[in-house]
């Protein structure tokens, strides 16, 4: 850093569980027609924000926790039930708008300030979520492709988008990431975090040696039904009568992607009964993104980190 001097603007991408977001459904509708002016549709967009807060306070509130609002985007607005891209200043009966909204630990983003500043003095760091990031990413790479789920398997956390016409329509996650996996092998193994990860990937690769294959079947077999169960529970709450597209764009560690690509092509229950076929996955490669991010020699390449390149220079134009 000291070679390229002081940032100008600093931005923190944050993964789960560090954030909770939530795509919400904003309705009015009256019998008499009225004006859609920029005051109504902030005081629509602040009452569902404090809304949203006050049901996570609620749920926290043993924990004595505060939220704040880090993130903020209108996906789609409709007016009479057609998307316009311009509804303010028009006369309507009825709005619904959909937007996406993130919230942070107070405590979480108050740390990550007090690191950041000491050694950087900056008043405003910009908060986003990697889900909307991603989708947003994604979105734009895959232009045909306007209905999609979005999976996203961190080191704790699973966390599941649900896209239909290009609109980020639903998000869930559930507490078993990858590391779910790395520490059931380790733990049954005696192995290390590292050793372990190897395992999975030779294993999967067909390339472990007999003795050690007979005993990691089972153990895999039955962390993938784990891990498993809770996917399918997932994207049966996401459906909620709506069909779940095939198309399934994830974004997961290079080494344990076969393995989870794998997983869910092979899953039995909600490809038959809530999609119109089988799923498809794609794996997030560094190579999907080749020419739209430049990187130094010798520089570890990483999907994620480039997915929120890319989204953050948009802030940069």
């Amino acid at each position: 850093m000291a070679k390229l001097g002081a940032p100008k603007r600093i931005f923190c991408v944050l993964s789960s569980p560090w954030h909770v977001s939530q795509a919400r459904v904003i309705k009015l509708a009256k019998n008499t027609p009225f004006v859609f002016t920029s005051k109504l549709a902030d005081s629509l967009i602040q009452k569902e924000i404090s809304l949203f807060e006050e049901e996570h306070l609620t749920k926290y509130a043993n924990t004595g926790s505060s939220f704040r609002s880090i993130e903020f985007k209108n996906i789609k607005t409709m007016l009479n039930g057609y998307e316009t891209s311009q509804p303010l200043n028009q006369k309507v009966k009825e709005i619904e708008m959909t937007v996406f909204i993130s919230i942070s630990e107070e405590l979480v983003l108050k740390k990550i300030e007090e690191t950041i500043g000491q050694y950087f003095h900056f008043k405003e760091i910009k908060f986003s979520s990697f889900v909307i990031a991603s989708f947003t990413i994604v979105r734009d790479i895959y232009i045909n492709q306007e209905n999609f789920l979005l999976i996203e398997i961190g080191g704790e956390v699973t966390d599941i988008s649900m896209i239909k016409k290009n609109t980020l329509r639903e998000s869930s996650s559930f507490p078993l990431g990858r590391n779910f996996i790395i520490r059931g092998v380790s733990s049954i193994l005696r192995s290390s975090l590292d050793e372990a990860k190897s395992f999975i990937s030779l294993f999967q690769n067909g390339h472990t040696a007999l003795d050690m294959s007979k005993k990691l079947s089972p153990i895999i077999d039955k962390l993938k039904m784990e891990w498993l169960q809770k996917f399918q529970e997932s994207l049966a709450n996401l459906s909620n009568d709506i069909s779940i597209p095939e198309t399934i764009y994830m974004v997961v560690d290079k080494d344990l992607a076969g393995f989870f690509c794998e997983t869910i092509e092979n899953e039995q229950f909600n490809q038959y009964t809530l999609t119109e076929s089988k799923f498809k996955v794609v794996f997030l490669s560094v190579e999907v993104f080749h020419g739209m991010a430049t990187f130094e020699e010798n520089i570890v390449r990483d999907s994620g980190l480039i997915i929120d390149s890319i989204y953050i220079n948009r802030f940069l134009k």
